[in-house]
């Protein structure tokens, strides 16, 4: 006999919820006790949307799903949108990560590049008594070393005399305090000195003695170098800086080389020079054999290297300030990592932090208030072959410099007499019939000495 068929089919299915049943209505296609199918009551399911794809979780998160087909026009399912935001945000967070590692490294490298002279520090803190108290607090006095060692990678440019240290070029860096001018003082190697008691690198004590300037590295090194620049000038000197050869090659290929002109052709054997008459940029290696050369260029004076060498420094800051190159940090670091591989520094300049508060004080510094000058001096009365100060004007620069006062620099033909201060005739002269201090209101016009500026333009001279 045949089951009988129920005649209802429960509670209809809510409209609002599609696909949701009765909780007591037989599910389509069932069957009963005797294996006959019982009929769906109602309306049929709605057959799939054929544009309908995979079913997505809804925003809400409460298991409920969202199909393509419910999506809202023009966008993504919010599923969709939730994973895409989280895979962009963990790429972005990866790239920040390896750059700001790739940062962390490139400034652990610089930073390690830096050697520091912790001798010279203990020695100058045991004769800290003798040292001149500082006078314009926040101006900056650096003295600039370069080391003409033989040794190492140093050697082809002479004999290795077993690595015993010389200076060949010694400057003293006067940044203003409101950094807005820069006055470097080139000290010559063979003016003679008082020079103070002094260890040697073996912690003998050396005697006081009146010697070549250049004595002092040699035999008591940067301590001894300081502290004779500090007796002779009565400036404090707060930083220092040793730089070797390669530094100063690999400096100016960092910028990629500096313009010269030459009224001659140079062809110099000790120098490793040889060079054709006219423009022409220096590579690294040539700017070195073109600074050093003495024998062969001019009057093979030290006086005509040092104003040389003064001219090629202006022109190597010119064209890093000129391109850009202390603003930009992709020029800037091949530029640090060849200094700071040749750079010995007191403990207040051994990091990179240090290194770059000093440059970042000193790249708006217009060009033309970067000056170059030599100490005034004249050839030394017993040996002509040595110089000695001219006085009194060396003792007017250095009261300058001492004070944070303003210097000026100009050609030695455009002042009265050669290397000398371009002074008012009239000054302190009782015959105008005026007092010193007339009551003038005019501040007075800063001493004028030789030298030149970063401005200048080596072609044009």
């Amino acid at each position: 006999m045949d089951a009988d068929v129920t005649d209802s089919a429960g509670t209809p299915a809510d409209p609002d919820q599609p696909g949701h049943q009765a909780e007591d209505a037989p599910q389509a296609g069932a069957q009963d006790g005797s294996g006959a199918t019982t009929p769906q009551d109602g309306p049929p399911a709605p057959a799939a949307d054929p544009k309908s794809g995979p079913e997505t979780e809804n925003a809400a998160g409460d298991g409920a799903v969202q199909t393509w087909s419910e999506r809202p026009k023009g966008g993504l399912p919010t599923g969709y949108k939730r994973h895409w935001l989280r895979w962009t945000a963990l790429a972005a967070s990866l790239v920040v990560l390896v750059a700001a590692g790739a940062g962390w490294w490139l400034y652990r490298k610089l930073d390690g590049n830096i050697k520091t002279d912790t001798s010279a520090a203990a020695e100058l803190r045991a004769y800290e008594k003798e040292r001149p108290t500082p006078i314009a607090v926040d101006a900056q006095n650096i003295l600039l070393i370069g080391s003409d060692s033989r040794s190492g990678d140093n050697r082809k440019y002479g004999r290795d005399d077993g690595g015993s240290q010389r200076s060949d070029t010694t400057i003293l860096l006067h940044l203003a305090a409101d950094r807005r001018s820069a006055t470097a003082v080139s000290i010559p190697r063979d003016l003679m000195v008082d020079i103070p008691t002094c260890h040697t690198a073996d912690k003998k004590a050396t005697a006081e003695r009146f010697a070549q300037f250049n004595w002092a590295f040699e035999v008591g090194g940067t301590a001894c170098t300081i502290r004779t620049v500090e007796r002779m000038t009565g400036i404090r000197v707060d930083h220092h800086m040793v730089v070797d050869f390669n530094g100063f090659k690999d400096m100016v290929d960092a910028v990629d080389g500096v313009e010269v002109c030459l009224k001659e052709p140079i062809k110099d054997a000790d120098a490793h020079l040889e060079l054709p008459a006219g423009r022409q940029k220096l590579d690294g290696e040539a700017a070195l054999g073109y600074v050093r050369a003495r024998k062969s260029i001019g009057n093979g004076s030290d006086t005509e290297r040092m104003d040389r060498q003064q001219k090629f420094l202006g022109a190597l800051v010119n064209k890093m300030q000129s391109n850009g190159v202390l603003l930009n940090p992709t020029r800037l670091y091949p530029v640090l990592d060849a200094a700071t591989k040749s750079l010995t520094t007191d403990p207040g300049l051994d990091s990179l932090r240090d290194l770059y508060d000093l440059v970042r004080g000193m790249r708006n510094v217009p060009t033309d208030k970067v000056q170059f000058l030599t100490v005034p001096r004249q050839p030394y009365r017993a040996n002509p072959n040595r110089d000695e100060l001219i006085e009194p004007d060396a003792g007017r620069l250095f009261k300058q410099l001492r004070e944070d006062a303003s210097v000026a620099v100009a050609p030695a033909d455009e002042i009265k007499s050669s290397e000398s201060p371009d002074i008012d005739p009239t000054e302190n002269d009782p015959s105008d019939g005026k007092p010193d201090d007339s009551g003038s209101t005019n501040p007075s016009p800063a001493p004028t000495f030789s030298g030149s500026n970063a401005a200048d333009d080596l072609c044009k001279q």
